[in-house]
């Protein structure tokens, strides 16, 4: 016969996994990647469609690169750790509360249990039960507040490093005709559509969404950042797709 922890043992091992949803390293990736090859794709064309020449288009998008992918990182590292600290002052909070007032507390896990669906009697039951660890009690509060696990905060140093990684893969793509010596706004903005292409249907291969929607999409927010930076771009000079 088997016991209570046999079963949930049992459950474990044919359950499910979810993927990390919590905002870490996967968020980051595709935001840096994306910024990249835009952010790219639009100096490469503004700057081509200016007259410049291949050096200085060269220069210039290697320059917002090394730029791009250090603001990125820097500034996931301090989005994360912020969002990560506002997290832990709530739990703080949320630890005084209990201390100082446990039975309102009590009642109100035991709403936040009968919203989710049970009786009355056995939300209170279960919230007491809850609120016999005050430490899990805090827990259980912030993430049924909050809809947050403080124990499953994302990293800002993986944050930061995939935000730097793929901003650096995406911004180097446009500049990858130049690197090969056949540069030109035209070849460029074909290298970064294919770009876009390629990280917006990888992307939505973590998603619900079919791959080519994804791809769609990002194909089109870089065409219209390539148009607005190719107008201004032909504003300073009589460049073209040459």
């Amino acid at each position: 016969m088997q016991t209570d922890d046999e079963d949930f043992a049992g459950a474990d091992e044919i359950g499910h996994v979810h993927a990390d949803v919590s905002g870490g390293w996967l968020r980051a990736a595709v935001f840096g990647a994306m910024d990249g090859l835009v952010t790219n794709i639009s100096l490469v064309v503004g700057i081509g469609a200016a007259g410049a020449s291949d050096r200085v288009v060269l220069l210039t998008g290697t320059a917002g690169l090394v730029a791009g992918a250090f603001s990125m990182a820097m500034g996931e590292y301090t989005s994360v750790s912020t969002q990560n600290e506002q997290v832990e002052r709530e739990v703080a909070v949320e630890r005084r509360e209990i201390a100082e007032n446990a039975e309102a507390e009590v009642a109100e896990l035991s709403e936040m249990f009968v919203d989710m669906g049970m009786r009355y009697e056995v939300a209170l039951l279960a919230a007491q039960d809850v609120h016999r660890d005050p430490e899990h009690a805090t827990m259980v509060h912030v993430a049924q507040e909050l809809g947050v696990d403080p124990d499953e905060q994302p990293s800002p140093l993986v944050a930061a490093g995939s935000s730097f990684a793929m901003f650096s893969v995406g911004a180097l793509i446009p500049l990858l005709p130049y690197l090969l010596g056949f540069g030109s706004v035209l070849t460029g903005l074909i290298a970064g559509a294919l770009g876009l292409l390629a990280a917006g249907g990888v992307a939505a291969r973590f998603t619900a969404v079919p791959w080519w929607r994804g791809a769609t999409r990002q194909l089109v927010f870089g065409a219209l950042a390539a148009a607005a930076t190719y107008a201004v771009g032909s504003l300073f000079g009589a460049g073209g797709l040459t």
